[in-house]
């Protein structure tokens, strides 16, 4: 049976339906080919915009934090409230010597008007933690890992935190690692005269463990 001469066979129809080119019966037809599109999406990079304006301003909220008694006392407020309530200050002595100074207030006292143990405990902390990081700068973060107090004799004065360092902490921070520092504290009882030396009321010996911010973002980095 003979194909109508208006129907053209299978063969001669190309993937579309439409006549094959007779011309170049012999040359394949090349398809075009739609571009698949892929079902991921691609995340933005982290650490974006609002990283970097976050690392600044963390930045520089912890250099004025440092800068002197007022900026900290304002930067306390917001994030610590002990130490702005409680009214500690860090005077600076010599090269190796700080005091912190706690004040003799009703915050601080107890109920039969002595200073409180809480008080001269939670403050001991706060004041070797301020050491270590108005020495190591805002380029670090400062966590007390032990702290050990001693006490002597009731305080029923202005309280003066007299710290030293054991290990030299420029050293420390000039091999760009993490370290452990350890600080001493004498705790004193301001007297009301000058001619009149202060009488030591206890003892106190923190630990911090000190990390560079550049080397906690990258661990947390390789965490997520």
């Amino acid at each position: 049976m003979s194909t109508p001469p208006n129907i053209l066979p299978a063969e001669a129809l190309d993937a579309a339906g439409e006549p094959r080119d007779t011309h170049h019966a012999g040359t394949p037809v090349s398809m075009p080919v739609r571009p698949v599109k892929s079902s991921t999406r691609h995340k933005a990079p982290e650490g974006g915009l609002f990283q970097r304006l976050f690392d600044k301003a963390e930045a520089f909220l912890s250099a004025l934090s440092v800068r002197d008694n007022f900026w900290h006392s304002i930067c306390s407020f917001i994030w610590l409230p002990l130490a702005f309530f409680s009214g500690i200050r860090m005077k600076k002595l010599d090269a190796e010597t700080f005091t912190a100074v706690l004040p003799f207030r009703k915050f601080n006292r107890n109920w039969y008007n002595a200073m409180a143990g809480g008080a001269l405990l939670a403050n001991s902390e706060i004041a070797g933690g301020m050491y270590v990081f108005g020495v190591c700068g805002a380029d670090y973060t400062v966590v007390c890992r032990q702290l050990e107090y001693k006490f002597l004799r009731p305080c029923v004065g202005p309280a003066v935190y007299r710290i030293v360092p054991r290990e030299d902490v420029n050293a420390l921070k000039a091999a760009g690692k993490e370290f452990n520092i350890t600080v001493e504290m004498e705790i004193s009882q301001q007297s009301f005269r000058k001619e009149d030396r202060d009488k030591r009321v206890g003892r106190a010996t923190a630990t911090f463990h000190v990390t560079p911010k550049a080397q906690f973002k990258a661990r947390v980095a390789r965490t997520k």
